[in-house]
């Protein structure tokens, strides 16, 4: 998980679904 935690100028659409679907399934 460490390797995503590279600096970049943005998050693309499909980690940034992604990021949403781990949250959403954390507060589930």
């Amino acid at each position: 998980m460490i390797r995503m935690l590279r600096h970049r100028n943005g998050f693309t659409l499909v980690e940034l679904l992604v990021v949403i679907a781990i949250i959403g399934i954390l507060i589930a």
